[in-house]
């Protein structure tokens, strides 16, 4: 008990010091006067704010070049929505901006009185996003899963994103309670005329907002890294013409489903061309921009979230 309350007062204290230095604007020098400890004390408690997110910061300056490229990409594709934050050079790949503007999206709908249904996808920018979500109090809405999240193995996947969000935000939400791929066919037919699994599907068909990830198809493609496709699948998928992925559909670089290979078991809900309603597509990174571009040519997407080098390289192709 001590060793928690020992634990709780630190990051109290970490609390103060970076409310002091990022909110109030005051030095490290000030801060360590004003709670009475050393300079090096008060540059520790900073860092510990930052690392255990005890603070967080959202950029609100609108930038001209990002601002440029989302802007040539709404007109190129006919986006509802298109958001481009600055690339990281230190760190390319990183998933940060995206995940910040996904979580503002999230809450800005949440906030929302109006009753709302939020359907949302997997993966690890999705999950990022959802983490920066703050806590609200929002039962009015419903959160629902446009995937099923169990692999092969029985196993469930990490990145998990419903459940996650029903958590910071009290809202009646609706996992997809099937394996991501079924055995067969006829298996998949008679597992969907289940009542409940019938339910969930036809909450998500409804939903107001989709937010998704875009998957690439080669050897670190999600789908197959986190064990929900093997590697025959993968590569069948491949032959077939495959370039993304979808919550787990399979399409072209015409941006057009595939039809067969995996398409022909998956549990998630159907993808629509054009897409209905809002649905939004959040990825970053070079090896996405194939799968980003296809999608968007096919408009299965008519939002997209990602970052200023990966707008840029889409616009190229």
């Amino acid at each position: 008990m001590a060793s928690s309350d020992n634990e709780n007062t630190r990051l109290d204290e970490a609390a103060r010091a970076g409310w002091l230095y990022f909110i109030a604007g005051h030095t490290q020098d000030e801060i360590a006067k004003t709670l009475k400890i050393s300079r090096a004390s008060a540059q520790r408690l900073v860092s510990l704010c930052l690392a255990e997110r005890l603070i967080t910061f959202r950029l609100e300056h609108p930038i001209s070049a990002c601002m440029e490229l989302a802007a040539r990409l709404r007109d190129q594709f006919h986006l509802a929505r298109c958001e481009v934050v600055p690339t990281d050079p230190a760190a390319p790949l990183a998933a940060t901006g995206i995940a910040e503007r996904a979580a503002t999206l999230l809450e800005a709908t949440l906030r929302t009185e109006k009753p709302t249904i939020v359907a949302l996808g997997t993966g690890r920018a999705l999950r990022a996003a959802v983490e920066r979500v703050s806590p609200i109090d929002c039962p009015h809405h419903q959160i629902v899963s446009l995937v099923g999240n169990i692999s092969t193995d029985g196993s469930a996947s990490f990145f998990d994103t419903v459940g996650r969000l029903a958590d910071r935000t009290k809202a009646r939400h609706y996992p997809m309670p099937l394996p991501f791929l079924m055995s067969s066919k006829s298996v998949l037919e008679q597992m969907l005329r289940i009542d409940p699994i019938a339910k969930v599907r036809a909450v998500a068909a409804k939903a107001d907002l989709r937010l998704v990830g875009v998957g690439q198809m080669d050897q670190a493609a999600q789908v197959y890294v986190d064990g929900f496709v093997s590697r025959e699948e993968l590569f069948e998928m491949r032959r077939r013409g495959a370039v993304g992925e979808l919550i787990g559909w399979a399409f072209d670089a015409q941006g057009h489903v595939i039809e067969g290979g995996t398409n022909s078991r998956l549990t998630s809900i159907a993808l629509q061309a054009p897409a209905r309603g809002l649905t939004i597509g959040a990825a970053v990174g070079p090896a996405k921009v194939a799968a980003i571009r296809a999608a968007l040519k096919g408009r299965l997407l008519n939002g997209l979230i990602t970052d200023e080098a990966t707008a840029g390289a889409i616009l190229k192709r």
